[in-house]
């Protein structure tokens, strides 16, 4: 049954601040995500992500080209964090994710960013890639709390994250939508240089899974609560797309809501490398949701009716 959000209850408790505190302390020896680089970032130190003390953003709007159940008529509240701390290298929003494109913003600003969203009728508040910048976020929605926001918070990550982390976060987020982008390693040693992203990406989904359970829509057909996965089909068959679906049926739950990506693009450095110069052909998509129906997924974003 559909309820407030959950941070509101967390906020009334003082239990959002106590949270805010604690990943506030993780940036003196940070750890937030699986790099572990253990940097003192409150002094300004950066590591891998090479974002400091302040997060930087973009650009934020009420998108429409998301998810179905996120966008509903007034669309999802996006706000766009420059850097991240995966580095694809067929990224194609590279200027922002690698490049940090963007303005450092203080944690009132980026309230007023979600409240102005909320203000718009956005159905949520959608923060993409939020791993490197967890703390700077929950400083964020402490203060948007204060302010009255209401709406459905979205956790919209590449999936490296630490389940750690998202333990520690635990009632803040009330979706989350990973991407599960490879499932064998040595393509993302190959394309993003981390060699254990398929351990971290399992990790991750389970606790998002346990803590949010299952994608639940109201009566509108707009998601207020649960997980949401993503998987981009890739040239090749680089994504594993057959394991990764089998996965989701199997360890974390047939009703799993997925939407398999038919819009890759070779970008960035991918024009020049030889696995994934190419779009995907027409019969690759077929095969990645017909994969995904084999292992007994139904709630499928790709399709254009929903099949339970």
């Amino acid at each position: 049954m559909k309820g407030e959000p959950s941070y509101k209850k967390l906020y009334r408790e003082g239990q959002l601040e106590r949270i805010v505190e604690e990943a506030r302390a993780r940036m003196r020896f940070c750890t937030l995500c699986p790099h572990q680089c253990r940097v003192d970032r409150i002094a300004g130190e950066v590591g891998v992500c090479g974002v400091g003390r302040k997060a930087i953003v973009a650009g934020y709007n009420a998108h429409y080209g998301e998810e179905r159940p996120l966008v509903g008529q007034c669309g999802s509240g996006t706000i766009f964090f420059s850097s991240c701390n995966l580095f694809c290298s067929f990224c194609q929003n590279y200027d922002i994710s690698h490049y940090k494109a963007g303005v450092e913003v203080e944690p009132a600003e980026l309230a007023t960013m979600m409240t102005a969203l909320a203000e718009k009728g956005c159905h949520n508040i959608n923060f993409v890639t939020p791993s490197h910048v967890v703390p700077q976020i929950l400083e964020g929605i402490l203060i948007a709390a204060e302010r009255g926001l209401s709406v459905p918070l979205v956790y919209n990550t590449g999936g490296y994250d630490s389940s750690d982390t998202l333990a520690m976060v635990s009632g803040v987020f009330d979706i989350y939508m990973p991407d599960f982008k490879f499932w064998d390693n040595k393509w993302a040693q190959h394309f993003c240089r981390v060699s254990d992203y398929r351990e971290r990406v399992i990790a991750a989904i389970t606790e998002m899974h346990r803590q949010v359970g299952n994608l639940a829509l109201d009566d509108s057909g707009i998601a207020f609560r649960g997980l949401l996965i993503r998987h981009l089909v890739m040239p090749g068959g680089v994504a594993g797309t057959a394991d990764v679906m089998k996965f989701l049926s199997e360890k974390i739950s047939p009703a799993t809501y997925v939407n398999i990506m038919d819009q890759y693009r070779p970008c960035f450095k991918a024009e020049r490398d030889r696995y994934i110069h190419r779009r995907i052909r027409p019969e690759e998509y077929r095969e990645a949701l017909d994969a995904a129906l084999s292992a007994g997924l139904r709630r499928l974003d790709s399709l254009s009716v929903l099949l339970y």
